[in-house]
């Protein structure tokens, strides 16, 4: 045992010894060897301490660390544990039935976009921050002189998200940007177009960590779309749902509003005429 370790000794301190550029027949086994060390040591360490959870005051578990460690958790959640849930709730025979979600368009309006170039430049650089896509000016198609409206003029910004963008603004969206906007109780579940597209609309941007609230001049809303592949709007709501969007409580399908017909001052006056 002693000659054996004097004679590996001897080998390590011969390849230490060696320029750089001369070739050595010791370092793959020297590699491999630490590699496999490396490797035993970070098993015995995740037997030995099972993953952490981050857990509120209340002893209720949030977040899985591991989950939040992941790029694109939301993709992962919705191939993983979405997609088997709505093919077994909604009988779909082929997996490509079930609905996902195809787009997200964020769009913010500017009336003065043409006398203000550096408020647009501004709104322009905020909406990047958020989105981590530069947005795209958007043009009016008609002129309208009542508001002094060319055609060809910019009247605000939008940017269309799709793929590993979309699920990160999704997923930046729902556990970050909707939880801090004031008096929050739920997003309106009646907001659905009826072919399976979900709108919300944001009236402060400062609602994301990206923006700071000091910078903001003026205060900028957005309106963002969810485009989804939903035939009705209740599997576009499940499909939304089940990703985390939390919807206000008690909230059905889509309610159907009468308006009342307003009455002028002397119809009132007339009937109290006739009365006397």
């Amino acid at each position: 045992m002693a000659i054996a370790a004097s004679a590996s000794a001897v080998r390590f301190s011969l390849l230490a010894a060696q320029p750089p550029h001369l070739p050595t027949h010791w370092e793959p086994a020297i590699r491999l060897s630490s590699t496999t060390t490396r490797q035993a040591v970070r098993a015995s360490a995740a037997a030995a301490s099972p993953p952490s959870l981050a857990s509120s005051p209340t002893g209720i578990v949030l977040v899985d660390r591991t989950e939040a460690e992941k790029v694109n958790r939301l993709k992962t959640v919705y191939l993983e544990k979405v997609v088997p849930l709505l093919k077994e709730e909604f009988s779909y025979k082929n997996i490509h039935e079930v609905p996902k979600i195809e787009k997200v368009v964020v769009n913010c309006g500017m009336g003065d976009a043409e006398q203000n170039s550096k408020g647009l430049e501004a709104a322009m650089k905020d909406l990047a921050l958020i989105t981590g896509q530069r947005p795209v000016k958007t043009k009016a198609k008609n002129s309208i002189a009542a508001f002094k409206l060319r055609e060809g003029a910019t009247v605000g910004i939008a940017v269309t998200l799709r793929g590993n963008v979309m699920y990160s603004f999704l997923d930046r969206l729902i556990n970050l940007g909707l939880p801090r906007t004031r008096d929050f109780q739920g997003v309106n579940p009646n907001s659905f177009d009826g072919h399976g597209n979900y709108s919300i609309g944001f009236r402060d941007q400062s609602v994301f960590p990206e923006i700071r609230h000091e910078a903001l001049g003026k205060q900028k809303g957005m309106d963002v779309c969810i485009t989804t592949t939903a035939k009705t709007d209740n599997e576009a709501q499940r499909l939304l749902a089940l990703l985390g969007m939390p919807f206000r409580e008690g909230g059905g399908g889509p309610t159907v509003v009468v308006y009342k017909k307003k009455r002028k001052a002397a119809h009132f006056d007339s009937k109290s005429r006739g009365r006397k």
